[in-house]
């Protein structure tokens, strides 16, 4: 084939070929990614309409909303405030995986100066206002400033005497847990005690995080599980040799084995997570919540994102002790709860406390909302 006739064929077949599309802009690709997040986006919310929006907040796992059991029907008198069962339903959330820690709240006080209420020294006034009428004021030298530490006592102490195992001590606060002499050098990663209602509050603010309702901790205690008598199963705490929380062994409160390892507070994340991750939601320290406290909140309460009452009361209150003084729901139990004694480490277990009182085996956790 000439020269020519071989020019005119690819001539011939390069005009019957398809047109050849002109090179696409890296642009076009963001295009069509942004398309394919959209749909695969959208069909990610339509089967889980109760997923998280936004990134995952550090330190926090999301605790799908929905509608659980809340309460018990346990009849143990230690649980009279946490009857009866009832169906609850709440929004999605964000919650600490872990009790706030001596080395974050240090964080806090060091970006803001805050001072806590455990380190303030409190007037008459404040006191006067937990106490029934009629009762004497204390002296003035009595004014200092100070929190409750838990004393071991010599004797068994039956729980109607329970105040005898605390001591008011001058000088104890989150800095120094058991007072004057002790400190937290090693227990940066402890979760924080001595932190009363107004002091968690304070520090969720400065965080952009909140303290969870009751009904919300008590959803996410319970890990998905149903009907279950502690936050990992039906299994004892010590089952097999291996401790699931830190609470007391041995005849509460004068002798306690340390079978768990911990006599006073354990690191966070000491024992395993539960179902969501979460970490110490039994024992440990007793954690704060956004509601008011009342024996009976169950039977008035809207059955979707309760938020507790519009004030407290506590019929138990000790002697000289104002029923109406202003306190707060606790959950989780403690390093002091045992089987023995107060089982309320639980995840139906209820507690309450003055909002402006530190005591050595309370702390807190933080939530945050979805949006």
């Amino acid at each position: 084939m000439s020269k020519k006739s071989r020019a005119r064929q690819q001539q011939a077949a390069a005009a019957s070929a398809p047109p050849v599309p002109a090179a696409r802009g890296p642009w076009k690709w963001l295009g069509l990614l942004a398309v394919g997040a959209l749909v695969g986006g959208g069909a990610y919310w339509a089967v889980n309409p109760g997923g998280p929006r936004g990134p995952r907040p550090p330190g926090m796992v999301w605790i799908l909303g929905g509608t659980f059991t809340m309460g018990t029907s346990d009849t143990n008198p230690h649980f009279i405030d946490a009857r009866p069962e009832h169906d609850v339903e709440i929004d999605g959330f964000w919650m600490d995986e872990t009790e706030v820690t001596n080395a974050q709240f240090e964080e806090f006080v060091a970006a803001t100066g805050y001072v806590t209420v455990a380190e303030q020294k409190p007037t008459k006034e404040q006191i006067m206002a937990n106490l029934q009428p009629g009762v004497p004021p204390p002296p003035d030298d009595k004014l200092e400033p100070g929190a409750l530490v838990f004393r071991q006592p010599d004797d068994p102490i039956p729980w109607v005497d329970e105040m005898n195992w605390w001591e008011w001590l001058p000088g104890a606060n989150w800095r120094h847990p058991e007072g004057p002499g002790s400190d937290i050098a090693d227990r940066m990663n402890h979760p924080v005690v001595h932190v009363c209602w107004k002091d968690a509050d304070a520090y969720c603010k400065w965080a952009g995080k909140r303290l969870p309702t009751e009904a919300e901790w008590e959803r996410a205690a319970r890990g998905g599980l149903v009907g279950k008598s502690y936050a990992w199963g039906d299994e004892l705490p010590g089952d097999g040799g291996t401790w699931r929380c830190n609470i007391w062994q041995g005849p509460s409160p004068k002798t306690n084995t340390k079978a768990d390892g911990y006599v006073r507070t354990a690191p966070v994340k000491s024992y395993p997570p539960n179902g969501y991750g979460l970490y110490d939601v039994a024992g440990n320290v007793w954690e704060w919540c956004g509601d008011w406290y009342a024996p009976d909140s169950y039977r008035t309460a809207p059955l979707k994102n309760p938020q507790g009452p519009a004030s407290s009361y506590d019929p138990r209150a000790r002697e000289n002790e104002n029923p109406y003084a202003p306190k707060r729901v606790m959950r989780g139990g403690s390093f002091l709860c045992s089987d023995g004694f107060c089982s309320r480490y639980k995840p139906y277990g209820r507690g309450q406390g003055d909002v402006d009182t530190g005591q050595s085996h309370v702390g807190f956790r933080c939530a945050k909302d979805a949006k």
